[in-house]
């Protein structure tokens, strides 16, 4: 019996209060089979004590009827859960992200567009992503629904790709002064891009970044959204841990190219998500292959690097962008081909990963206990 054979039966056993299970939840850490034994262990983060029993209970049952099982062993291990970081980002978000006082959230979804390494198109993709979820969302009646908050503190690209420069408004005085996101293309956009210089480097260090971030939110009139989609900067490490958890998220997505010296880093940054209780909502395949003009598919660099990624992290490929000029100079002339060219492959492939990820977001996510 392999340990694929048993997480499959574990899929039967759905987590207290979900109607997912243990193993896309991503609990299972490992499960083998010896000598008639069953070994599973899981990693749990709560402060429920019932939890683990209940979930014990069930794994027991549902491995029992294996055959040649003759005993089953079940390590749980259980970390305490820290504050719920919707509680802990309520006074700092203004009610954007998190209501307060039972109040609704002003920002349905807050979705992160992360990478982990540099130069995977990362920014052109979200640009993308969040003008075809606009189109979506209008076509539904809901125009202006849809928010863009560039991290990338350090190289802030996104006001290029969207076509937006200037200086955002402000509206009130003094402590109740919040900056207008500018708007284009049906998006809402806030970026460092709009508060410095182009020839001013941004040189910061880390808690200035938080706080940054933290305003970004907390002091800008987003307005009702259904989508806030949050451009992080690439990498893995204390910067990008620490706007994770500032920031409440309801989801992640992984963006890649297919060669694995992308989606061995695309991993690591999924798997940071989970560390802290984000759901991956699914990984993006950019730059996937290149159609000549003669119509010969041409996989530059290298295939099924995203489909990869997305099974070692326990999630699904949301789709696949193709390497094209018109998505690259849609970007450098603000003109995302989502827009310029909506009719176009591009596009339609944009618009799949937006209605795809309105259909995941609203599914019961991984839980944050």
């Amino acid at each position: 019996m392999t340990s694929d054979q048993i997480k499959d039966r574990l899929k039967q056993v759905k987590y207290p209060g979900f109607s997912r299970d243990i193993v896309s939840f991503g609990l299972v850490r490992s499960a083998g089979f010896h000598d008639g034994t069953v070994k599973v262990a899981l990693a749990l983060t709560s402060n429920d004590p019932k939890t683990p029993l209940q979930l014990k209970g069930e794994v027991e049952a549902a491995l029992r009827g294996l055959p040649g099982v003759k005993d089953i062993i079940v390590e749980i291990s259980v970390a305490p859960a820290k504050t719920p970081p919707s509680a802990a980002a309520t006074s700092a978000t203004g009610g954007n992200l998190a209501g307060n006082a039972g109040a609704p959230k002003k920002i349905r979804y807050a979705i992160a567009i992360a990478s982990g390494k540099g130069g995977v198109g990362k920014s052109t993709f979200a640009v993308n992503l969040a003008c075809a979820l606009a189109q979506v969302l209008e076509a539904q009646g809901r125009k202006g629904r849809v928010g863009l908050m560039d991290c990338d503190i350090y190289g802030p690209s996104v006001p290029l790709m969207m076509g937006l420069s200037g200086r955002p408004e402000v509206e009130g005085e003094g402590t109740e002064a919040m900056l207008v996101p500018m708007e284009r293309h049906g998006v809402k956009v806030m970026s460092m891009g709009f508060l410095v210089d182009d020839n001013t480097p941004v040189v910061w260090r880390g808690p200035m970044i938080m706080k940054t971030v933290q305003q970004f939110v907390q002091n800008v009139l987003w307005g009702e959204l259904d989508v806030m989609l949050i451009d992080l900067p690439p990498g893995t490490g204390d910067a990008q841990l620490s706007l994770v958890q500032t920031i409440p998220l309801d989801g992640a997505v992984i963006v890649t190219t297919p060669q694995p010296a992308a989606t061995n880093v695309a991993r690591k940054g999924g798997l940071m998500f989970q560390k802290v209780n984000v759901p991956l909502l699914g990984v993006a395949e950019n730059m996937s292959y290149f159609i000549d003009p003669a119509g010969q598919k041409h996989e530059l660099f290298g295939s099924g690097g995203g489909i990869v990624t997305a099974e070692k992290l326990g999630t699904t490929l949301l789709g696949q962008v193709p390497l094209l000029t018109e998505i690259r100079a849609g970007g450098d002339a603000g003109m995302p081909v989502v827009v310029s060219a909506p009719q176009s492959a591009a596009a339609g492939v944009f618009r799949e990963i937006a209605e795809t990820l309105l259909a995941r977001v609203k599914q019961p996510a991984v839980p944050r206990l």
